[in-house]
């Protein structure tokens, strides 16, 4: 490891002549430049690899039934580690990963869109919790982050920013790829820095081979430039997060693989885990998760329909896994292959029972607090993974991803939602190739590993704020000894009220609501939850509660959860789920403020949901001056959404048309009987709502020129939010389409003058 030490404060001092200075240059001394910052010595490339929402027991290199040949390789030529642990959900973890401080600590307790106005819960990244890609940027690192970024508040994700927290403002110089939870692996809406991306014309494309082809076009450019400074790469992808797409030849690979269900798949993974080793030979099988049904339990149909779902998220995994492989493949091209560490993190979360008990052509319907029912999804079984849904496989299938664990993501309170499988390849520093780690880990401790390996010292100053300490400790003696003891003696847990402490190899757990359980009554009372209590040196899995038999030992680390939670901003606890993802509901900032009018321009595109008009739950009217050609003009207006939900007002043969998504279940269309004629036309779209509550139904006049052309009902109306990763369009249409009728981007034959919204609160 290098061993000079870089300034405690960032940046450093602005350049100052130290020379002698004469009347002309003749007669001072020679003139010297500012030179680059150079990084420590010998620092090594950093490539950090991290997947979404995969269980302990998915991938085949932890026992799993999804190959991965990459994780595979580069376990095989450096270190396992079955000990590291997230937050249980994602943004939380990604906060804690980029700056080594817990996820409260951070702002970071949930989602950026279940963000409240508490200190640990807003999800704006103080300014005190410097990211590692800023200081390794300030010490002579080139940075680029790939994939994912679900750390910028949702109300500065549009073209009027501010940027400071999009992935440039937090040290990365290069940034390819989306600001939200999840994204439309077909019809994705992408960011180049600060810049939106076109749509892709080939019809083969798929965000996974993107993202991979961006990371390895990006090293190979800054190596060619500059083959003497070290990198830092951040890739991360969307996948396993849903919606689960992937290409037809991944999906096939897998046909009947899953057959057996996915109690028999647990039993099949433990069996290969401890052959492999990773987890220990007396590992116990927990029991089925409360409230999750037994596969021979299921009907026929369920059971086809249930397989299938497996097999498309399998043909999914693995296709990430070998994307993943093609950015190794690049990285161990470069002339320093062997002074470059990858660290492969295998998800931010366990995988993700937010598909509900009966799996879901549209997780937005979770989000909106509706379920699915399997007699209706299996109407598209031959659609899965393809670009009609935003599918996710039921519940039980996320829990068996998690073996030998129980629960899933969200549930922190348990190894289910938060143990995760971490390789580690060095090929200069790691000589136990193939071993395998067991020191507790949690994610906040990557920074400070970093930092040491790097010769970086953690700035207590860095541009002008005084820095909270990393709370992290590094792992770094685990590179070279297998037994060094774990320096994390202590880890409090904290989602959505599921509560755990970790403590000198005891774990306590105080799980909260099942995590497909969408709405949650605010009348719950935390101080009922039941604690349990677990052994982990004598039980990895779990599976056997001690609670009744060391109460002392647990009532010391319940009030230890307590003592934490103060100390890293947890509290006030908040168990509310879908109700916080309705900003306007929450109170959050809003680049629409007060307004109930917006007015909109030819060209405005992709605008974020979070700097939209609030239209839902309340009457609004749309009205468009446009100019036709002829009676034959076609292409959108406006549209707020996709194929997840939304709505659409469009021209078809000059025929206006209004179709409201509710959540890709039903999709009602107004049509005019006639077109427009050629020349101006105001066209109006205007709902009005019944009232009585949340996603209730209305009344939808469409006319033109103050004519009407159509009219009919919206019986049901979504109450949370359209989309979770696609806003407003005008005079074309972005991302994935609102219905199927057209081809996208289905882009305005005439001439848009303006496009009004106008909302009507409590009307």
């Amino acid at each position: 490891m290098p061993d000079d030490k870089t300034p405690d404060i960032l940046p450093r001092p602005d350049f100052h002549f130290t020379g002698e200075i004469g009347r002309t240059f003749k007669d001072s001394d020679p003139a010297t430049f500012p030179q680059p910052v150079q990084p420590p010595k010998g620092a090594p490339n950093i490539v950090l690899i991290l997947l979404d929402d995969v269980g302990f027991g998915q991938f085949s290199t932890f026992g799993g039934g999804v190959p991965s040949p990459t994780m595979d390789r580069l376990a095989a030529e450096g270190l396992r580690y079955n000990y590291f642990h997230t937050t249980a959900l994602c943004s939380p973890t990604r906060a804690a990963l980029i700056t080594g401080r817990n996820h409260h600590s951070a702002s970071f307790a949930g989602i950026t869109e279940l963000a409240t106005g508490y200190d640990g819960y807003c999800c704006v990244l103080p300014r005190n919790c410097g990211t590692v890609g800023e200081v390794l940027r300030q010490n002579g690192y080139m940075t680029a982050w790939i994939g994912k970024n679900h750390n910028t508040p949702t109300w500065e994700t549009s073209a009027a920013g501010p940027f400071d927290r999009w992935a440039n403002g937090l040290g990365f110089d290069y940034f390819y790829g989306f600001n939200a939870g999840d994204m439309n692996h077909w019809n994705p809406i992408l960011y180049e820095n600060k810049n939106l991306v076109p749509a892709s014309e080939d019809p083969d494309y798929h965000l996974t081979e993107d993202l991979a082809d961006r990371a390895i076009t990006w090293v190979r450019q800054v190596k060619s430039i500059a083959p003497d400074k070290p990198y830092f790469l951040y890739v991360a992808p969307g996948a396993t997060h849903a919606p689960h797409q992937a290409p037809k030849e991944w999906i096939d690979q897998f046909k009947g693989k899953f057959d057996m269900g996915w109690d028999a798949y647990r039993e099949q993974t433990l069996e290969r885990q401890k052959k492999l080793g990773v987890v220990p030979a007396d590992t116990d099988l927990t029991e089925r998760s409360k409230g999750l049904p037994a596969w021979d339990g299921l009907n026929d149909d369920q059971k086809r329909l249930y397989a299938r779902m497996m097999e498309v998220f399998a043909g999914y995994g693995a296709q990430v896994d070998a994307a993943m492989g093609r950015v190794i493949d690049a990285v161990k091209a470069m002339p320093d292959a062997d002074n470059t560490i990858i660290i492969y993190i295998a998800g931010d979360n366990g995988s993700s029972a937010e598909g509900g008990l009966e799996g879901s052509l549209c997780e937005n319907m979770f989000f909106n607090g509706f379920p699915e029912k399997w007699e209706d999804n299996i109407k598209a079984i031959d659609e899965l993974g393809g670009p009609k849904h935003f599918n996710h496989f039921p519940s039980s299938w996320a829990h068996a991803m998690n073996t030998p664990f129980q629960w899933t993501k969200q549930v922190a309170s348990h190894f289910g939602g938060t143990r995760n499988p971490m390789i580690i390849s060095w090929p200069e520093r790691i000589s136990d190739k193939g071993g395998l780690r067991d020191q507790f880990i949690h994610t906040i401790d990557i920074v400070p590993t970093l930092y040491e390996i790097c010769g970086v010292t953690a700035p207590s100053e860095l541009n002008g704020i005084q820095q909270k300490p990393i709370e992290g400790v590094s792992f770094a003696a685990t590179f070279d000894d297998g037994t060094a003891a774990s320096k994390r003696r202590t880890q409090y847990f904290e989602l959505g009220v599921n509560r755990g402490l970790y403590h000198d190899g005891w774990m306590a757990s105080a799980p909260s609501f099942v995590p497909w359980q969408p709405v949650r009554s605010e009348d719950w009372d935390p101080d009922q939850q039941v604690w349990e209590l677990y052994k982990l040196d004598q039980d990895f899995s779990q599976a056997h509660d001690l609670a009744d038999k060391h109460p002392d030992k647990l009532r010391e680390l319940q009030d230890m959860w307590w003592v934490e939670a103060a100390k890293y901003n947890v509290l006030p606890l908040d168990w509310r789920a879908t109700v916080r993802m309705n900003a306007e509901l929450m109170g959050r900032p809003s680049m629409v403020g007060d307004r109930t009018k917006a007015v909109y321009y030819e060209g405005q595109v992709a605008l974020p949901d979070g700097a939209c008009m609030h239209m839902l739950n309340k009457s609004w009217t749309i009205t468009a001056e446009i100019e036709l050609p002829d009676d034959k003009a076609e292409g959108m207006i406006v549209t707020h959404g996709g194929l997840e939900g939304g709505y659409g007002l469009y021209l078809r043969e000059g025929k206006p048309v209004f179709v409201y998504n509710f959540l890709g279940a039903e999709r009602p269309t107004f049509t005019a009987e006639a077109p427009l004629p050629k020349g101006r036309t105001t066209l109006v779209a205007d709902f009005k709502y019944d009232g009585g509550g949340m996603g209730k139904g209305g009344t939808v006049t469409l006319s033109a020129n103050g004519v009407k052309v159509a009219e009919g009902r919206l019986e049901r109306t979504v109450p949370i939010q359209f989309s979770l990763g696609e806003g407003l369009d005008i005079g074309m249409d972005t991302g994935s389409p609102v219905d199927f009728t057209y081809k996208m981007p289905f882009k305005f034959t005439g001439k848009i003058e303006k496009v009004e919204i106008e909302i009507r609160p409590g009307a």
